[in-house]
């Protein structure tokens, strides 16, 4: 506790620190305002009725940090400009060039990819807001648009996604912790009083209480399983070889490089969630044309995304690949096994060069099976959940629950990181 109290008082005592601590609760305080001004023309008991009876448009509110709830002008929230990420990531896998950009060409490269990264945002920005736009209209939320009013208001979303982007990455600038994951931190926490609203009928259902019982007690274990799974690493022993400099003999020390269970941190469960969001949102809007056949089609798909089992597997599927591809992108077992040999290291045991490449590869490739399989399964047990017990704020507060202890894990492993920095 004492340990605690002296952390406490260097992080408030430190001037460069506490800026940046008050820099982000600045920025999430914008944010949270952004998110109180509603577009024109919204019809609020409509809207919340369509929101408590559509799973779709729950988990899209979480993205947009409760923003849909009222159509807010960042309705979107940072759903588009993940989406671009996911596909500039991709492209990195697929175009030599791309992966050149970011390996090759230092910060020139990375503020171009980042500057491609955000011109796509805009795009998506649009073809989202129109059709969102578009099906709220059917739906009665929003009253009929015209030409001049429907521009204006996709204008205007479009405008609050690129400012919603633009405080994401000023946090990630001139704050502490990942902006976008901080974006839809604040907005799940901000969600918390109304989710407990949910619960009211518990009250006056007294046979629900043992199945809540058990649902805490799951919740409970598996915050649990979270934490262990995200703080779990394999230590890889690492040597140092003996050189002779002057008559003095250097090295021969051992020590380890820690390889963590899960690299890839919350990164999958976002990137999962905005790919699922995509074509729901499609099918949705399709299921509004003109043409008969393909507003059936898009109807019978919504409907099968809307099933939990089928939403569960997707779900797995997209959480799995996304921990494999996040962590292929930002591991790359060459760059250390070339860094290991220059400063004279090797693992005992194995040769370096491409022995050690092949070694660390491997390695990583197994920590990332179970640590995928694990986030894969934590991530569907809610939908799961919901399919059995039938209570619909089971999937919400389930994948809000993933996002909000892996972002809180990683904020304090950076508040440390700053506060041990200071003291050396």
């Amino acid at each position: 506790m004492d340990k605690f109290f002296i952390k406490l008082k260097h992080l408030f005592s430190d001037k460069g620190l506490r800026n940046k601590i008050l820099f982000v609760l600045g920025a999430l305080i914008v944010f949270r305002l952004l998110a109180g001004i509603p577009i024109p023309g919204v019809n609020q008991s409509v809207l919340d009725n369509f929101l408590n009876n559509n799973q779709f448009f729950g988990l899209l509110s979480m993205f947009s940090g409760g923003g849909l709830s009222t159509l807010s002008i960042v309705m979107l929230g940072v759903s588009p400009y993940i989406t671009a990420s996911i596909i500039m990531q991709l492209s990195t896998m697929m175009s030599p060039r791309m992966k050149a950009m970011i390996s090759e060409e230092g910060d020139v490269g990375r503020r171009k990819f980042s500057f491609y990264s955000r011109a796509l945002t805009v795009p998506l920005a649009v073809i989202e807001g129109f059709g969102f736009l578009a099906l709220l209209q059917k739906e009665g939320i929003v009253g009929s648009l015209g030409g001049f009013a429907l521009i204006t208001n996709v204008a205007i979303i479009l405008g609050g996604s690129m400012v919603l982007m633009w405080v994401g990455e000023l946090v990630s600038e001139f704050g502490i912790g990942n902006g976008v994951s901080l974006i839809i931190f604040a907005g799940i926490v901000a969600k918390i009083p109304q989710a407990f609203g949910q619960l009211q009928y518990i009250y006056t259902d007294a046979s629900q209480i043992p199945l809540f019982a058990v649902m805490f007690v799951i919740g409970l274990a598996a915050i649990l399983g979270v934490v262990y799974m995200t703080e779990a690493e394999r230590p890889v022993p690492v040597t140092y070889a003996k050189q002779v400099r002057g008559g003095k003999i250097y090295g021969g020390s051992s020590t380890y490089l820690p390889f963590r269970l899960n690299q890839a941190g919350v990164i999958p469960i976002i990137f999962a969630l905005s790919i699922l969001l995509l074509p729901q949102m499609l099918f949705n809007m399709l299921a509004y044309t003109g043409n008969q056949m393909v507003a059936d089609t898009s109807k019978v798909l919504a409907s099968l995304m809307q099933n939990p089992w089928i939403y569960s597997g997707l779900y797995f599927i997209l959480v799995f690949f996304f921990t494999y591809f996040y962590t292929a992108v930002t591991f790359d077992p060459k760059t250390i096994s070339e860094n290991l040999q220059k400063s004279g290291a090797f693992i005992p045991g194995v040769r370096p060069g491409e022995p050690t490449t092949e070694h660390l590869a491997k390695m990583v490739g197994r920590l990332t099976l179970v640590g995928a399989l694990f986030l894969g399964l934590i991530a569907v047990l809610p939908p799961v959940l919901q399919a059995i017990t039938s209570i619909k704020i089971l999937t919400i507060g389930g994948t809000s629950l993933l996002i909000v202890v892996q972002v809180v894990i990683d904020l304090i492993k950076k508040v440390d990181a700053q506060l041990a920095m200071r003291e050396y």
